[in-house]
C-alpha cells in the first residue's frame, strides 16, 4: 500500500531523513516512533506530499507521489499534530468545508459528512462551535477531517497529544475500529497506546530506521533470548539445586518473593527457543508447584530507549576527538 524507498531530506547541511525505506501493507496499523528531532514528522510530511524529498521515492497503491499528486492525496487522510481547525465554525460546517476542498460531490456531501461525524462520535456536536469543544473533541474533529473522502490510508501524527486518560482511551478505541477498513500509520510518544493499537512498529533515530517489526520480535532480538518469570513454591536453596539440572535453561536468577514459602525465578532460554512447555513438565515431575509463569519480553518503552539512547550515550562518553 505505502512504500518509501531511500528517502532523503536535507535542510542545508542538516540531513533530517537519511536513506529511509519501508513498506506498509494494506490493513496494517503501524506505529512510527522516534525521539524529538529524529525525522519522524518530516518523513510523515513527505508521505502526505506536504514536503518533497531531496531524493528517494514514495509510492502509494502503486502510484508515485510526484507523478500522481492529486490521485495520491485522495488516498490519504492526514491528521497533523496540531489539527488546522477553524474555531469560529461549527463542526458540521468545518467538515462540509473539508469535503468541498477534497472534491466530495455536492450530491453525496451531506450524507458523507453525517457518516463521518457518526464514525468519529461527533453526531451530537454537529452544531457546536469548534472553539467550545474540549481538547478531546477537537482531536475527534481533526480525525473526522482526515476521514473525509474515504481515504484508504490514514497518517496520524500524535492523535492523543494533550488528552486525559479517558480521552486517550476513546481515541485509541476509535483508531482500532478504523483499522478494520484503513491502513494506518500512527505516531505517538505515548508508547503504551502504541503497544495497545499496533502490531508492528518502525523506530527512527537520527534520520535512520533503526528497527522494524513486531514489539515481541524486537524484544527477543535485543535481549538475545526469551525470559520467563516464575513464582515457585519451595525453599530457595532447594529450588536453585533443582533448576541447575535441566540443560534447556541457559541461565536463571532467584529473587525474593512477596509470598512466604516461595521464590521468584527469572529463567532465560537459549536464543530462539520456547521452553515454556518443557519447563512446566520438568517442574511438575519435580513436584514443584508453579504459582506464576509469564513472559518477560521487553516493553516497547524499553525497546525504544535501548535503540535510541545507545548511540547518544556512546557519543557523550567518547573522548572529544572521537565525537562527530
Amino acid at each position: 500500500m505505502i512504500e518509501a524507498a531511500q528517502l532523503v531530506r536535507r535542510y542545508g547541511p542538516h540531513t533530517a531523513v537519511d536513506q529511509v525505506s519501508f513498506t506498509i501493507h494494506t490493513g496494517e496499523i503501524v506505529g512510527f516512533l522516534g525521539p524529538n528531532g529524529a525525522g519522524k514528522s518530516t518523513t510523515m510530511n513527505i508521505l502526505t506530499g506536504y514536503l518533497s524529498s531531496t531524493s528517494g521515492s514514495v509510492t502509494i497503491d502503486g502510484l508515485n507521489i510526484l507523478e500522481h499528486p492529486i490521485e495520491i492525496k485522495k488516498k490519504i487522510g492526514y491528521l497533523p499534530e496540531h489539527p488546522p481547525l477553524y474555531p469560529e465554525m461549527t463542526v458540521q460546517d468545518y467538515l462540509s468545508f473539508a469535503a468541498e476542498i477534497k472534491k466530495v460531490t455536492p450530491k453525496t456531501r451531506k450524507n458523507h459528512v453525517a457518516e463521518v461525524m457518526e464514525t468519529a462520535g461527533l453526531e451530537h456536536s454537529a452544531k457546536r462551535l469548534i472553539k467550545n469543544l474540549s481538547k478531546g473533541y477537537c482531536q475527534r474533529v481533526g480525525l473526522a477531517q482526515a476521514l473525509i473522502g474515504n481515504p484508504e490510508a490514514l497518517i496520524l501524527d500524535e492523535p492523543t497529544a494533550g488528552l486525559d486518560p479517558q480521552q486517550i482511551r476513546e481515541i485509541r478505541d476509535l483508531i482500532i475500529r478504523l483499522g478494520k477498513d484503513h491502513t494506518i500509520i500512527l505516531s505517538s510518544h505515548i508508547l503504551p497506546e502504541v503497544s495497545a493499537v499496533c502490531r508492528r512498529v518502525l523506530i527512527i533515530h537520527r534520520g535512520k530506521i533503526v528497527a522494524d517489526g513486531a514489539p515481541e520480535t524486537l524484544s527477543k532480538g535485543l535481549s538475545g533470548g526469551a525470559s520467563i518469570l516464575l513464582r515457585l513454591e519451595g525453599a530457595p536453596a532447594e529450588l536453585e539445586k533443582t533448576l541447575k539440572t535441566p540443560g534447556f535453561i541457559k541461565r536463571f536468577v532467584l529473587r525474593e518473593s512477596p509470598e512466604p514459602g516461595t521464590a521468584d525465578v527469572e529463567v532465560e532460554a537459549p536464543e530462539g527457543a520456547d521452553i515454556r512447555r518443557e519447563l512446566f513438565r520438568f517442574l511438575a515431575d519435580a513436584d514443584i508447584p508453579v504459582l506464576l509463569m509469564r513472559s518477560m519480553d521487553m516493553s516497547l518503552e524499553e525497546i525504544f530507549l535501548n535503540l535510541t539512547t545507545q548511540e547518544t550515550l556512546s557519543r557523550e562518553q567518547a573522548p572529544p576527538e572521537a565525537k562527530v
